[in-house]
């Protein structure tokens, strides 16, 4: 089971005008997704279920068919989604009683559409359970594996997304903005800002929701205004990807590898953490390579045996081994192309000089000779504990160690900087 909210409003708000709001990074793309759950019966307008499909379309759901199935595909591991849902049932116009919002823009192509009758009510603001994140109300399943920030519900409105975003006048990019009006008898704001009340509502209705299942979840830094890198569950080959794709467990296959969901680029030197939790066979690898489909495709790779590997062949050996709970620093030099690593925070080896400068460099993680292994990668934004938060140089990101002078954390605010 996955984290999720749950709460049940003491009173019925307004059923046919309503907004919700909220910033959206997937982790993991299989299977169906919830956002948000409203039940109160098995019909279509008693089950409204906002989610991510198994094509990764953006749906509103009804029991015995959906009302809006998106044909656009949403499945960025990278990035973070603005998505606006407004219902305004008493409108005349059929096509806008349901409007869907994705970073400002709204969706006008659907594969699937049914309009609801003139002044229909829905579940969503009725006095029953609804979710966020999971569908619970009505069983357990299609948790959402990823990240939420900023989550409205404005309660008697059908708001555009501009109530709750802007477009950035330097860089275009549509990012979030606080929403300055009323907020009506259900709706409430999630900022998560309370590592240990994450349902806190800070809108001043003291809508607070429950949070279940507290401990496969976590508060953490990545936000829309300065998004981390986490690991690709599109272009790795193979493997399971939990606590937000910064966890990774191989598959057995050699040589199989999770990838940062950026690459490593610029002129400056970039610096992760991945720790090694636990394996079974013989090698936990870490460190930068090209493809996600073998480490050996311009591949430097520190083996758990003490060995440092170059595309496939060994460059150094009798180095510290590590094993289980040993965090390895990794830095990767984009000036002069080279990687280097560290062992609880003590340099291992000498640099290695990447084969091909000209093709993409990627943080990687992985397993080989049949091993399952499992890591914790840690890209400045943990999701493991760490008894001191030492930030770059820039003042981003949190790590174990000491970060190593002229390198930064692999997020979004740096590569704009240094990238």
């Amino acid at each position: 089971m996955g984290t999720y909210l749950s709460r049940t409003p003491s009173s019925e708000g307004n059923r046919k005008t309503f907004t919700f709001s909220t910033w959206v990074k997937r982790s993991k793309m299989a299977g169906q997704q919830t956002i948000l759950l409203g039940y109160n019966g098995n019909n279509n307008l008693g089950y409204n279920a906002l989610v991510f499909k198994t094509n990764s379309q953006l749906a509103l759901g009804g029991w015995s068919f959906d009302w809006l199935v998106s044909t656009a595909i949403f499945r960025d591991p990278s990035a973070w989604y603005h998505i606006v849902l407004a219902v305004n049932t008493p409108d005349s116009t059929a096509n806008d009683r349901i409007k869907l919002y994705v970073n400002g823009t709204q969706l006008t192509d659907f594969g699937t559409r049914n309009n609801p009758s003139q002044n229909d009510d829905f579940a969503i603001n009725d006095d029953v359970e609804h979710n966020i994140g999971s569908r619970s109300a009505y069983n357990s399943s299609d948790y959402l594996d990823g990240y939420l920030a900023e989550c409205y519900m404005i309660d008697g409105q059908a708001l555009a997304p501009t109530s709750f975003g802007q477009t950035d006048s330097t860089t275009g990019i549509w990012k979030p903005k606080t929403y300055s009006g009323s907020y009506g008898t259900n709706g409430f704001r999630l900022e998560f800002k309370n590592a240990g009340a994450l349902g806190t509502d800070t809108s001043g209705n003291t809508n607070t929701w429950t949070v279940n299942n507290a401990g496969t979840g976590a508060q953490v830094t990545d936000t829309p205004s300065n998004v981390f890198s986490v690991l690709n569950a599109i272009t790795a080959d193979g493997g399971t990807w939990t606590l937000g794709a910064l966890k990774y467990v191989t598959n057995g296959t050699d040589l199989v590898c999770g990838i940062s969901s950026f690459t490593l680029t610029g002129s400056s030197k970039w610096y992760c953490e991945m720790k090694a939790i636990t394996k079974t066979g013989n090698y936990f690898n870490f460190g930068v390579a090209s493809s996600s489909k073998s480490m050996n495709d311009n591949g430097i790779i520190y083996r758990s045996d003490g060995k440092i590997y170059k595309d496939g062949n060994e460059n150094q050996g009798s180095l510290a081994t590590f094993t289980d709970n040993d965090i390895i620093g990794i830095i990767y030099d984009c000036n002069n192309n080279q990687c280097s690593f560290q062992k609880n925070g003590s340099a291992v080896g000498s640099a290695v000089t990447i084969g091909d400068a000209t093709k993409d460099i990627f943080f990687v993680t992985g397993g080989n000779g049949g091993t399952n292994a499992t890591a914790e990668v840690n890209f400045g934004n943990p999701v493991f504990s760490i008894s001191s938060s030492n930030a770059d140089g820039a003042g981003l990101g949190s790590f174990e160690y000491a970060v190593p002078s002229g390198a930064y954390s692999l997020c979004t605010e740096n590569l704009n900087t240094y990238g």
